[in-house]
């Protein structure tokens, strides 16, 4: 996994004054509006092709707050940012990340909040590894409505760092900054490796179990099937990381309680959402990848191999009821 603690002494790092966000969702949205809020830091929207030009014309409405924040092609940045920030469906991410180099100096750093386990190693494979922090966000209940609208109650915590954050590095030192000033809830963990894969062990039961009971947070919240469900593909990730060397139990699974609990019990997952809009999923990172360790691994998983299955019908159909409409 990409991400280091050691920098070029050569490095001049300043205070984060500009900010880019890449990928407008419910996630990109909440971000963006945190930062052009904020006194003190300069926010851009990056996007390409239609959507771009949407973004132009509609701009963005966060908790029905209207926001006109910048919106520019990679090629048009006039120079370089002082941290990126990355909030993209997976699918999305190689398209999205070409061709940025006008945005980045060796002082930048780049944080992906997108789920599961790659997105990291990927960016920084192109732009460097020592530029990219780990991070996730939970709790965060944003739900996007429409094109350009996100309304949330909930803004959650983002975890971030690097690897190892024993010693916290220049970078995370400034980003913490940053947050700071923003408002936004964030820790820095020792083991930024470990809280990922708690993370995607929570994408693993939560999304997919939402998505194949089309169940909001307060469902889990109070029906015991259903968080058996959720319970039972957390686990086949914990037996995975019994032989992969990070350390999750069964108590992760109740320090997730901790943040489900205080969710709007009318939220959704972002897979659930994704359904319900007839949209792509992310299924590939979660329940396709469980299964894709299990078989490497030799561990049985059979709650996230059916779970892909239904989930891939459910796509199935909502692409065969766009042909409908073409």
């Amino acid at each position: 996994m990409a991400g280091s603690n050691f920098e070029k002494d050569t490095i001049d790092f300043k205070k984060i004054k500009k900010v880019a966000i890449i990928g407008a969702g419910a996630m990109g949205s909440y971000f963006a509006s945190r930062f052009f809020d904020t006194a003190g830091f300069s926010t851009v929207l990056i996007a390409k092709g239609r959507r771009l030009e949407k973004l132009k014309t509609n701009g963005l409405i966060v908790n029905g707050k209207s926001y006109a924040i910048p919106v520019i092609h990679p090629d048009e940045a006039i120079s370089a940012v002082d941290l990126i920030i990355v909030a993209l469906k997976h699918y999305h991410l190689e398209k999205a990340v070409q061709g940025l180099e006008k945005l980045i100096s060796d002082s930048t750093t780049i944080i992906s909040v997108m789920n599961g386990l790659e997105s990291e190693e990927y960016i920084g494979s192109i732009y460097g590894k020592e530029k990219v922090l780990y991070a996730i966000s939970v709790a965060i209940d944003a739900v996007r409505e429409g094109s350009n609208r996100t309304t949330y109650t909930k803004p959650g915590k983002h975890f971030f760092g690097q690897a190892d954050n024993t010693h916290l590095s220049q970078r995370v030192l400034y980003v913490q900054e940053a947050f700071d000033r923003a408002k936004i809830v964030y820790e820095t963990p020792k083991d930024m490796i470990r809280i990922m894969w708690w993370k995607f062990m929570i994408n693993v039961g939560m999304n997919q179990a939402s998505a194949v009971m089309k169940a909001s947070y307060g469902v889990f919240q109070t029906s015991l099937d259903a968080q058996g469900l959720m319970e039972a593909l957390m686990k086949e990730v914990i037996a995975l990381t019994d032989v992969m060397g990070v350390n999750l139990t069964d108590h992760d699974i109740k320090e997730w309680y901790l943040f489900l609990n205080v969710l709007s019990s009318q939220g959704k997952t972002s897979m659930l959402q994704d359904i319900e809009a007839g949209r792509k999923t992310e299924v590939g990172i979660f329940g396709g990848k469980v299964v894709e360790l299990g078989k490497t691994h030799d561990v049985q998983t059979p709650a996230n191999q059916a779970c892909l299955q239904i989930i891939r019908v459910l796509e199935q159909q909502c692409e065969n009821k766009e042909k409908l409409y073409l």
